[in-house]
């Protein structure tokens, strides 16, 4: 079975699916992939701590801190 790490608020991520996380304001990448229907707010209102890009294009972005999601990665892999 695929490891799947939480991001907040019951939502989760395939571990393997992430290219990277990013913890800066990256405005461009945001719009970009919201203008391509790639964009999944999973912060419901809250700010956006972490920005998490896939494999597949779509562009995360979540509530919790970077550190926080890596770890949770880290955990998901090892099970």
């Amino acid at each position: 079975m695929d490891p799947k790490s939480p991001i907040g608020f019951g939502n989760v991520v395939f571990a393997h699916r992430i290219v990277y996380i990013a913890s800066v304001p990256m405005k461009c990448l945001i719009e970009e992939a919201r203008g391509q229907n790639l964009l999944l707010d999973t912060t419901n209102g809250r700010k956006t701590r972490s920005i998490i890009q896939t494999d597949s294009g779509h562009v995360i972005l979540t509530p919790v801190d970077p550190d926080t999601v890596a770890q949770r990665i880290k955990i998901s892999t090892k099970s």
